[in-house]
């Protein structure tokens, strides 16, 4: 039955689309009045669908159908569709402050009263109509959106542009890390992208985002995203080589340490980048400024220095400032790919998470692999001075905090 009603309504829209632009208002009615009755019980409703006309529109073309049959339809003057004064008033027309009184409540700062009580408010249409109303402007929230849009507004979200204060050397930092890409690069050598993408609980919950399924049967997840604790949650941390545009993200289930951040550059290493750099003597590592690899974090070195104790590698660090997280290149070459692909999907388990990662590919050849870390990492550690002086650690002359490079010993 429903693929039947389905069926009939997109039959009544194909046909609307294409008689509509040739019908002018009262025409349009009484067709679709005619095709509600040739329907018979439920047809008003199925034409009100494919249409999107009113049902009191169809209704009053059943009137005029009658009307015309029984020979009592009333006669329209010659070139004209309505009687002279016919339709309803807009509302601009029979209030012609409505407008000023709308913009005072939407912007009551800049035109308005402060004090205005919709300040500390949503804005949306009802409590705009309900306000107006309040105020002698008697009107509903259909109109209200009506006179918003002819003014100009639209629904918009918050624009992130705002850094804050930004360091002076910004720039500088930007073309110093630009041009030691280069120059790796040049002489083969390694250059990788490195951050944790947001925490995940695992389970059935919401996932932002929407995806094709039978029309009426979405999935159903928890109403509530309290963590489950025999599900835990997925901690990605990615690997991008810059070179080959291939990503590796190792899912931790415990905590987003230094230590952890460590050990999946070690696997991308070992799993994927001595293959693709097999003469590489020199590595370099493009992170943000804080976080678990953070400039200022003493355990990231201390495990820096095990890295390259482990792989051979002389590590070069390069930090992006303060606030500019969003230009490290990971951001826009692996972790948005990764959620355009599991949106609208439930994150069920850690098998699933480590697919959904694994399979996410791109028009540019972008391949991903990604492997589950078990290991369990401490937090709170603290590294003594005596510990971070065994770091063979050489800072560079153009600000040391953010560039420097660590020796195997």
């Amino acid at each position: 039955m429903r693929d039947d009603a389905t069926a009939t309504v997109d039959r009544i829209r194909h046909k609307y689309q294409s008689l509509g632009p040739a019908l002018d208002e009262r025409v349009r009615r009484q067709w679709a009045a005619a095709e509600a009755k040739s329907l018979g019980w439920g047809g008003v409703s199925a034409v009100v669908l494919a249409t999107g006309m009113s049902h009191n529109t169809i209704h009053r073309g059943l009137l005029e159908l009658q009307a015309r049959a029984e020979g009592q339809a009333e006669p329209v003057p010659k070139g004209r569709v309505r009687q002279e004064g016919g339709g309803r008033k807009r509302v601009t027309e029979s209030d012609p402050s409505i407008r000023e009184a709308l913009e005072v409540l939407v912007e009551p700062v800049s035109r308005g009263d402060p004090e205005s009580p919709l300040r500390w408010t949503c804005k949306s249409t009802r409590k705009l109509a309900e306000a107006l109303s309040q105020g002698d402007h008697p009107v509903g929230a259909r109109t209200v959106a009506l006179l918003l849009h002819q003014a100009g507004y639209s629904l918009q979200s918050n624009r992130k542009v705002r850094e804050g204060a930004s360091d002076p050397d910004r720039n500088a930092q930007f073309e110093y890390i630009n041009a030691k890409v280069i120059a790796f690069q040049r002489r083969g050598q390694p250059v990788i992208s490195v951050d944790t993408k947001k925490k995940e609980l695992v389970g059935d919950f919401k996932n932002g985002g929407r995806e094709w399924r039978p029309q009426g049967e979405p999935e159903e997840v928890r109403v509530h995203d309290f963590q489950d604790p025999g599900l835990g949650k997925a901690i990605p941390y990615g690997v991008y080589d810059m070179t080959h545009n291939q990503g590796w993200v190792s899912v931790g289930i415990d905590h987003d340490t230094a230590r952890f951040a460590a050990e999946a550059i070690r696997r991308w290493w070992r799993k994927m980048g001595r293959k693709r750099f097999p003469d590489a003597r020199t590595l370099l590592i493009t992170a943000d400024g804080g976080g678990s690899n953070g400039s200022r974090c003493r355990l990231w070195k201390v495990a820096l220095q095990e890295l390259a104790d482990k792989t051979g590698l002389h590590v070069n660090v390069c930090h992006f400032p303060p606030g500019t997280s969003k230009w490290n290149k990971i951001e826009h070459r692996l972790f948005c790919h990764i959620t355009q692909n599991w949106r609208g999907k439930p994150l069920v388990s850690h098998e699933v998470i480590i697919n959904l990662i694994a399979n996410t590919t791109t028009k540019t050849g972008l391949t991903i692999r990604a492997e589950l870390d078990t290991n369990i990492y401490e937090t709170g550690i603290k590294v003594t001075d005596a510990e971070l002086a065994t770091v063979r650690l050489q800072k560079a002359q153009f600000h040391g905090e953010w560039n420097y490079t660590i020796a195997p010993r």
